[in-house]
């Protein structure tokens, strides 16, 4: 079975999930259409010779539905090109695009594979499709499905964060993410987006905020307070014990900011990349797919990075850098704790609390920011991983190519 490599990797800034936010008068046909003429530009031999295309997206619906990675396409001239599969696997959707689309192309099936992800959140709420964990109340109830806030602050009493802590937690992550942007790490990347006037609308993530700081988040309520998690409080408690009581201490600033993005990475074989001129960036060499109990809906991801690094050989300490989409601050707390990872070496510009957690696109967008810090500090290995809803985990090591 023949290797799978990442050959480029572009995103959008990501801009405020809200009708005030810089991206809510653009489509997401247009915003991932925007990144397939990009794509373009930078290699123009690679609409002919793309296979397939696999495109996540979590809330397909409305401007989001309809196969809105085939419209992106076509809309962008790629009309050579092979046809658009979309993907809903939550937030781990992108990733699961990047390893069905490296599945293909280790089997031989495909040359070149375009994935990525979209999500407009200011357009497109989420759960506005109205599927069964959000409109009946007898098949949340029964698997259970707990709200991932609630979810969060069991976590954080398991581990003993209290608020003090998810607060410093979340105002690094937005110092990180200001100082990275500032300095032009993420520039490589990052495609500003432009009206049909061709006038700037957005050229960084519009979320960070270089000036936050745990005395400014103080005055936010929690996100869920006793009475209303009380249920889940319970069943989290029934189930895996090991409080009494959970404290409530998520509040919005240590929570992913919703945000509208889109994101686009090229990866296929070592020969289809080169049919169409590209040169290969990094090699993809595990990927894992795996569950927590659907209950702790957000352990999911530290189940695959576990899998995925034992599918590649490897230990924790042979990855130089991490990504880890900040689902919430204990959460990535517990992460980083399960792992014994120091703050060096995950999330170093900054994640998805600051910058904000685009959930189709989000797995694709941390493959580019990923692969731009290895090459800017010249190291060799990395990891992403995401957490989904109701226990499902991604995650994917990259080794920079020879």
């Amino acid at each position: 079975m023949t290797d799978a490599f990442v050959f480029d990797a572009i995103r959008v800034p990501r801009g405020k999930g809200r009708d005030t936010g810089a991206l809510h008068g653009v489509a997401p046909v247009h915003l991932l259409g925007g990144l397939f003429r990009e794509m373009a530009k930078r290699h123009p031999e690679a609409p002919e010779a793309v296979d397939e295309a696999v495109i996540g997206c979590v809330t397909q619906t409305g401007d989001q539905g309809g196969n809105v990675g085939q419209a992106a396409m076509l809309s962008a001239g790629w009309d050579r090109s092979g046809t658009a599969t979309m993907v809903n696997s939550f937030c781990t959707s992108g990733l699961t695009a990047t390893a069905m689309g490296a599945a293909r192309a280790r089997l031989g099936d495909a040359g070149l594979v375009a994935v990525g992800g979209v999500e407009c959140m200011s357009r497109v709420p989420m759960m506005s499709d109205k599927g069964p964990l959000a409109g009946d109340p007898k098949v949340a109830r029964g698997i259970p499905f707990i709200p991932n806030p609630i979810i969060a602050d069991y976590v954080a009493s398991v581990e003993g964060f209290t608020r003090d802590d998810i607060s410093d937690y979340a105002a690094r992550s937005h110092r990180k993410a200001d100082a990275a942007t500032r300095g032009g790490h993420f520039a490589k990347s990052l495609i500003p987006v432009v009206d049909a006037e061709g006038h700037l609308l957005l050229d960084r993530d519009e979320a960070v905020r270089g000036d936050s700081s745990p005395d400014g988040m103080a005055r936010l309520d929690p996100l869920f307070d006793d009475a209303r998690a009380a249920w889940g409080d319970a069943e989290l408690i029934r189930r895996f014990g090991g409080v009494e009581s959970v404290a409530h201490i998520h509040h919005a600033a240590a929570a992913p900011a919703m945000v509208d993005g889109a994101s686009l990475a090229l990866i296929g074989h070592r020969e289809g990349g080169a049919r169409a001129g590209l040169a290969p960036r990094a090699r993809i060499r595990a990927y894992s797919n795996a569950n927590s109990p659907a209950a702790m809906g957000l352990g999911g991801g530290t189940a695959a990075a576990q899998d995925a690094l034992a599918r590649a050989g490897m230990t924790a300490g042979d990855i130089d850098l991490w990504e880890f989409n900040e689902g919430f601050a204990a959460i990535a707390m517990a992460f980083a704790r399960r792992l014994n990872l120091p703050e060096d070496r995950m999330n170093v510009n900054g994640g998805g609390i600051a910058m904000g957690h685009a959930m189709g696109a989000t797995g694709v967008n941390l493959i580019g920011t990923l692969l731009d810090e290895l090459e800017r500090r010249d190291l060799a290995t990395g990891l992403i991983a995401v957490s989904g809803a109701t226990g499902i985990g991604g995650a994917l090591i990259v080794e920079r190519a020879a």
